[in-house]
C-alpha cells in the first residue's frame, strides 16, 4: 500500500474502543473491592460503555456526515480519552460509571467514522486490503481483551486499563492529523436529533429498568414505571422515525423479514455469547479464587476457537448461504450456554470448557457474516443504514444480556442465600459473607445463578438461529457470508455514496 498511516490511526482507534469492550471483565472483582461496588454497579461499569456506543452509534454518524468525518473523529478520540482518564481516577463507582457512559460516547464518534475515512482513504485493491487489516484488529481486541484486562490488573492495577489508552489515544490523534485528509460534510443533510433522543431514552430505560430489577424485584412499582418508559419512548421513536425526512432508521426495512431476522440475530447473538462472561469472571476469581491472569486464560478457549473458526470458515464456506452460517452458528452459541448450565458446588472452571469450545465456534461463523446477511436483506441505497442498525443492535444486545443475566443469578442466588447476601456474593464479595454463610452454600448458590444465566443464555441462542433460519430467505443470500466492500457499509449507519465525503 502507498500509505499506511490513515489505516494505522483508524485501526489504533477501534482496537482501543472495541478492547474496552470486555477489558474490564477480569477486573470487576478488584473494582468492587476498591470502590465498594454493588452488583448493579458492576453491571453499570460494562452496561454504561455498551448502552451508550449502541445507542449513539447512528446519531453520531448521522452527525459526522454534516460535520464531517475527520472532525468527529478526533473529536471522539478525545472525548474517549479524558474519559478514560476520569475513569481510572474515580474514586467511587458512581463516578466510574459516569465516566464509562462518557466513554462510550466518544467510542461511537470513532466507531461511526472508521469505515467511512477508510473508504476515503483507500481505493480498489488497497481498500480491500485496508478493510481486512480493519477486521483483524477488530476480532483480535474482543479477543484479546480479558487477557489484557487480566495482566493490568495484576500488574499495575485495574485503573491501568483505562490509562493505558491514554498513549495510544494521543498516538491516534498525532497520526489522524498528519496523516488523513480532511473530510468535508453535507450542510443538506438534516441530523435526526429527535430520533436520537427517543432511541437513547428507550435503550437506557429498558436496560436500567433491568437492572433495577434485581435489587427491587420485576413486580415492584418502580421497575413497572422504568419498563412503561421504555416503551413509551420506543412508540416515540416509531413515530418520529415515520415523519423524520432522514430517518436514523428507515421503518420500511423492518417490514422485510429477512432484514428483521438479522437484527434478531444480531441481538440474540451479542446477548448469548457474551452477556454471561462477566458473571463467570466473578465465579472464576471470587469463589475459586483464581488470580486475575488465570481466570482470563480459562476464557480463552471461547476467544481462540472463534478466531481460528473466522480465519478458516471464511474459505471453506464461501458460497454457503449466510442463512445457514448464521443461524447454525446461532444454535452452536445455544448449545455452548446449554452445556455450561451443569455447575455444582463441586465444579472447577473446566466444566466451562465445552460450552465455551462451543460458543467460539458459533462466534466464528456469526461474526463474519452478520453485516453481510443485513446487506443482501436490503437495496443497496440502504446498505450504510443496514450495517450500523447491525453494529446498534449488535451492542445493544450485549447490554441487556449482561443485565438480564445479572438479574436471573441474582434471583437464584436468593432462595440459598437471602436478598442481601446473594447481591454481594454476586457482587464479588463472597470473602464478607463467608463468617455467616458456609463455603458450601456460597459454592451451591453462585453455581446455581449460573446455572440458571447460562441456560437462559443458550435459550437465546436458539430462539435467534430459528429465527434467521426461518426469516432470513433472499434472493441474494448466497452472498450473505461476503465481507461488505467499504462503498456499501459504515458503522454508523449512512447510504454508501457518503462514504466517499
Amino acid at each position: 500500500m502507498r500509505s499506511w498511516g490513515p489505516l494505522t490511526a483508524v485501526c489504533l482507534g477501534t482496537f482501543m474502543l472495541l478492547l474496552d469492550v470486555t477489558i474490564v471483565v477480569v477486573a470487576l472483582p478488584d473494582m468492587a473491592r476498591a470502590l465498594d461496588a454493588s452488583l448493579s454497579d458492576l453491571q453499570w461499569v460494562i452496561d454504561g460503555y455498551a448502552l451508550a456506543l449502541a445507542a449513539l452509534l447512528l446519531g453520531v454518524g448521522a452527525a459526522a456526515d454534516v460535520i464531517g468525518h475527520r472532525r468527529v473523529q478526533l473529536a471522539g478520540t478525545v472525548v474517549f480519552a479524558l474519559a478514560s482518564l476520569g475513569c481510572g481516577l474515580a474514586g467511587d463507582a458512581e463516578l466510574l460509571v459516569a465516566a464509562r457512559a462518557v466513554q462510550g460516547l466518544g467510542a461511537a464518534a470513532m466507531f461511526a467514522t472508521t469505515l467511512p475515512l477508510l473508504g476515503a482513504a483507500y481505493q480498489g485493491k488497497e481498500r480491500s486490503v485496508a478493510l481486512g487489516v480493519w477486521g483483524a484488529v477488530s476480532g483480535a481486541a474482543a479477543a484479546l481483551g480479558p487477557i489484557a484486562g487480566g495482566l493490568l490488573t495484576e500488574g499495575p492495577g485495574w485503573r491501568w486499563i483505562f490509562f493505558v489508552n491514554l498513549p495510544v489515544s494521543v498516538a491516534a490523534v498525532w497520526l489522524t492529523l498528519r496523516a488523513v485528509p480532511p473530510s468535508r460534510g453535507r450542510a443538506e443533510r438534516r441530523v435526526d436529533w429527535a430520533g436520537t433522543a427517543t432511541f437513547v431514552l428507550f435503550a437506557g430505560a429498558l436496560t436500567f429498568g433491568v437492572v433495577r430489577a434485581s435489587t427491587v424485584g420485576w413486580t415492584s412499582a418502580r421497575t413497572g414505571v422504568t419498563l412503561a418508559v421504555a416503551a413509551l419512548a420506543l412508540l416515540a421513536f416509531v413515530a418520529v422515525e415515520r415523519r423524520a425526512t432522514h430517518p436514523l432508521l428507515d421503518l420500511r426495512l423492518l417490514r422485510k423479514p429477512a432484514f428483521t431476522g438479522v437484527l434478531i440475530g444480531a441481538i440474540g447473538y451479542n446477548a448469548a455469547a457474551f452477556g454471561v462472561i462477566p458473571y463467570l469472571s466473578i465465579w472464576l476469581q471470587t469463589v475459586l479464587g483464581m488470580s486475575p491472569v488465570h481466570g482470563s486464560l480459562v476464557l480463552v478457549p471461547l476467544s481462540a476457537t472463534s478466531f481460528v473458526v473466522a480465519a478458516v470458515g471464511g474459505r471453506l464456506l464461501h458460497g454457503v448461504p449466510g442463512r445457514y452460517v448464521i443461524g447454525v452458528g446461532l444454535l452452536l452459541i445455544g448449545a455452548g450456554g446449554l452445556a455450561m448450565a451443569v455447575l455444582d458446588a463441586g465444579s472447577s472452571w473446566g466444566a466451562l470448557v465445552p460450552g465455551l469450545v462451543l460458543a467460539g465456534v458459533g462466534t466464528g461463523l456469526v461474526s463474519p457474516g452478520l453485516a453481510g446477511a443485513a446487506l443482501a436483506a436490503v437495496e443497496p441505497r440502504d446498505a450504510g443504514m443496514a450495517g450500523g442498525a447491525v453494529n446498534t443492535f449488535r451492542q445493544l444486545g450485549y447490554a441487556l444480556g449482561v443485565a438480564v443475566f445479572g438479574t436471573i443469578l441474582t434471583s437464584r442466588m436468593q432462595d440459598t442465600l437471602g436478598h442481601d447476601a446473594a447481591h454481594t456474593v454476586a457482587g464479588g464479595g463472597a470473602a464478607a459473607v463467608r463468617g455467616a454463610v458456609s463455603e458450601h452454600s456460597v459454592r451451591e448458590a453462585f453455581a446455581a445463578g449460573l446455572n440458571g444465566a447460562s441456560l437462559t443464555a443458550g435459550v437465546t441462542g436458539l430462539v435467534a438461529g430459528v429465527a434467521v433460519l426461518v426469516m432470513v430467505r433472499t434472493k441474494r443470500s448466497a452472498d450473505a457470508g461476503r465481507r461488505p466492500a467499504a462503498s456499501e457499509r459504515t458503522a454508523g449507519g449512512r447510504p454508501e455514496k457518503q462514504l466517499q465525503a
